[in-house]
């Protein structure tokens, strides 16, 4: 396999197409720890991001057929796709916390009210930041992946998403406002759930 490191995406993913195990093996060599590393900015979570990381390259694999490739690089598709993977593990989680937030307090409730009040405002501010970032469209999403975290120009980030650069840059603009008012919102929801679960937990 040492001989394919060299071989391009494009070639590597042909072969892949027809069933090719070992090619896929060397793509996942190759650009495992990038997918991983977005994942991993996004969650803060790096056992879930492994996770994550195993749900895109199953999912490559699955639609090996329809994939894109983008100059030839499998890394844009790769992208987009763990960004539609973080948004399903946040939804999950999201439910998950409702699901919890409708259960009783236990009868030991002091403990829990003094963890949640020393909460650590930083993880806080993580946390409402990867709400935010969920919330948005799938278009902001990954503009701000391909533009943002992952420092491409208009130009290779149009390629991967189909669009003109002009069009990235204006999307890439309202990405950021977008998100920058959805954090707001979630904090503000974080820190009123926060207040409401210590004062139940109190009651």
């Amino acid at each position: 396999m040492g001989e394919e490191m060299g071989v391009s995406d494009e070639v590597l993913w042909h072969r892949v197409v027809n069933g090719d195990g070992d090619a896929f093996g060397v793509l996942f060599d190759r650009h495992h720890n990038r997918v991983w590393r977005h994942a991993v900015k996004v969650l803060r979570l790096p056992h879930v991001a492994e996770d994550v990381a195993a749900v895109v390259f199953y999912e490559a694999w699955r639609r090996r057929a329809d994939v894109r490739m983008v100059n030839g690089s499998l890394l844009p598709w790769l992208l987009i796709t763990t960004n539609n993977t973080l948004r399903n593990h946040v939804r999950q989680q999201r439910r998950y916390r409702h699901f919890l937030n409708q259960l009783p307090p236990p009868e030991d409730a002091a403990d829990i009210a003094d963890s949640i009040a020393d909460t650590d405002e930083s993880q806080l501010k993580a946390s409402a930041l990867r709400e935010a970032f969920a919330q948005l469209r799938p278009p902001e999403r990954d503009v701000l992946t391909l533009c943002v975290v992952e420092g491409m120009g208009a130009r290779e980030a149009g390629a991967a998403l189909g669009i003109a650069d002009g069009t990235v840059k204006s999307r890439l603009h309202r990405a950021k406002s977008r998100l920058g008012a959805l954090y707001s919102q979630v904090m503000h929801e974080e820190e009123v759930d926060a207040q409401t679960t210590l004062g139940r937990r109190t009651s």
